[in-house]
């Protein structure tokens, strides 16, 4: 899965240092190839998949039941090793599943980069997990109660729409400048803000 190229950084990394100019807010970028790496999933449905070997064997042939297991222990070892291809891995793995873990990541990420702790309860976690096709915003209390739901889940969409694209820098690029005119809009820069967390992309590969 190709990386976001340097200039996609870059120009993501500028687009949150001009957006918290304008605002006493904190907005943080977290990407990730890939939420979680699904490997019991995987074990399941090559489990699974070997359970329904014997009793077609069964009912249809003489075989004796020993070389039944010996073909039932062989399924589960290909399946194993078929789902060992992470695209055959995420492809078997349910949507809503895929998406429960990205949004998990997405909320441990907001804690882990201390959004909860900023000095007006106003951080922007825009979190991306592209193998599960996820975005999410996650916004601590402040900035929350003064925007719709409405309003992030526009945001979200306008982000996965140019994902689904491939325009990956393009669209993280406009859900920061849309954050960064909500904060604005509800929480100016003080005489006394400070920027609290770093501006950087950060990216992450999953646990």
């Amino acid at each position: 899965m190709q990386h976001l190229r340097a200039g996609e950084r870059a120009a993501i990394e500028d687009a949150i240092s001009r957006a918290e100019k304008k605002t006493s807010g904190e907005i943080v970028a977290v990407v990730t190839r890939v939420s979680s790496r699904y490997f019991g999933i995987g074990l399941m449905w090559a489990a699974l998949v070997a359970l329904t070997v014997p009793l077609p064997l069964i009912l249809f042939t003489n075989w004796p039941m020993e070389h039944i297991y010996i073909i039932q222990l062989a399924v589960f070892a290909l399946g194993v090793a078929l789902l060992q291809w992470e695209p055959l891995r995420l492809a078997v793995v349910p949507k809503s599943v895929k998406h429960a873990r990205a949004h998990e990541c997405a909320v441990k990420e907001f804690l882990a980069q201390n959004l909860h702790t900023t000095k007006g309860r106003t951080g922007v976690l825009i979190y991306v997990s592209f193998a599960e096709h996820f975005a999410e915003l996650v916004a601590d209390y402040a900035i929350d109660k003064q925007v719709s739901q409405e309003t992030w889940d526009q945001i979200v969409r306008e982000l996965t729409d140019h994902l689904s694209r491939g325009e990956r820098g393009k669209g993280l690029t406009a859900a920061i400048e849309s954050c960064g005119k909500l904060l604005a809009k509800n929480f100016p820069p003080g005489s006394e803000d400070v920027n609290e967390l770093p501006n950087h992309l950060i990216v992450r590969d999953a646990r």
